[in-house]
């Protein structure tokens, strides 16, 4: 029995007894006056069992045949096992003429282990652990840039990293197209470092 029930219950048994009116009844129970008097004359007849609603336990009208969700589940697993929900929504409906709710479908396949849901999806990224010497390994993040009044024409510019000590090597403007530049100051740096010839891990992006 709910605890909507038992509310019900306990302000009909104070209604019955001659503490409560029907009035102050509706007005708790969040119900009409004519509901309160069918709910009323339903618990004296048939005591707490009247109050329980009679499609507790029945099998909703809306459910979907158990033959249709074991058809629908076998043709996702055999023909569109990489299909989303939703588009197996709409193919089961346009090349099957089977008609099912999104939401179900999701419900049917998570429960089949035909799809993950958002939470089983979710995955964590392992940090990468730094190198242990200085100079070991050298990132280069390189953005383009456009021309300012720092730098004329466009150009990249280039942060040499430190991956060990997060040290900031070199940072400098070169001219987008200047490769050979670029090499030099590459160059540079693994003559810097301690180690003779560091890795390098680039990274570029572009703003305006």
């Amino acid at each position: 029995m709910s605890e909507r029930d038992l509310q019900r219950i306990a302000v009909l048994t104070d209604v019955m007894a001659g503490r409560r009116t029907v009035v102050s009844a509706a007005a708790v129970l969040a119900i009409s006056e004519r509901q309160t008097f069918r709910l009323l004359a339903q618990y004296q007849e048939q005591g707490s069992s009247g109050i329980i609603h009679k499609a507790r336990g029945r099998a909703s009208n809306r459910q979907v045949n158990a033959g249709v969700r074991a058809y629908a589940i076998e043709l996702v697993r055999a023909k569109y096992a990489d299909f989303g929900p939703t588009l197996a929504t709409e193919v089961l409906l346009e090349k099957h003429a089977i008609k099912v709710g999104r939401e179900t479908l999701r419900r049917w396949m998570v429960s089949d282990g035909l799809w993950l849901s958002r939470k089983q999806r979710r995955t964590f990224h392992q940090p990468r652990l730094r190198r242990e010497a200085h100079g070991e390994l050298i990132q280069i993040n390189g953005s383009e840039t456009a021309g300012s009044r720092i730098v004329e024409h466009s150009a990249r510019f280039w942060c040499f990293i430190d991956d060990a000590t997060s040290r900031l090597m070199q940072l400098r403007f070169v001219l987008a197209k200047a490769q050979r530049a670029t090499l030099e100051y590459c160059t540079d740096i693994s003559k810097i470092t301690a180690a003779p010839s560091p890795s390098t891990r680039t990274r570029t992006r572009s703003f305006g």
